[in-house]
């Protein structure tokens, strides 16, 4: 066997390891970054590399409107700026189980009627239950 097979393997080696270390990792982290990015919706509250809190109010191609502060200034930063989503913005269908889960007076009074005809039909089964125990 030649004397520079083994350097050779070692080198094929080297390449591996630095693959599977650096390279395969840093690339799925590459992936994951890009499918945030093109996930990104109306609504979203975001934060930029720059460190800008903002909500998203338009997206265009490669570019996206934030509202920023409390006298809501407009700005316009690349898509690549976006760092990470801090809130998604929600849908309909999650905004009306959310509104379903808030107490208001409205929901207090369906919540009490279901809670009252719940408890009835409790006291009912325990009275069968106790009438056929009986017996």
């Amino acid at each position: 066997m030649p004397e520079f097979v083994p350097q050779i393997i070692m080198i094929v080696a080297l390449f591996a390891i630095m693959y599977f270390m650096l390279i395969r990792p840093q690339k799925k982290k590459d992936d994951e970054v890009r499918r945030m990015r093109d996930a990104l919706k109306v609504g979203d509250d975001i934060l930029t590399i720059g460190g800008i809190y903002g909500k998203i109010v338009r997206i265009k191609d490669d570019r996206i409107t934030l509202q920023v502060g409390s006298d809501r200034t407009r700005i316009e930063v690349a898509k690549w700026a976006i760092n990470n989503v801090e809130k998604q913005s929600e849908t309909k269908g999650s905004k009306a189980a959310e509104e379903d889960k808030k107490v208001s007076p409205k929901n207090m009074k369906k919540l009490g009627e279901k809670t009252a005809a719940a408890a009835e039909e409790t006291a009912e089964a325990v009275e069968s239950a106790t009438e056929d125990a009986q017996q």
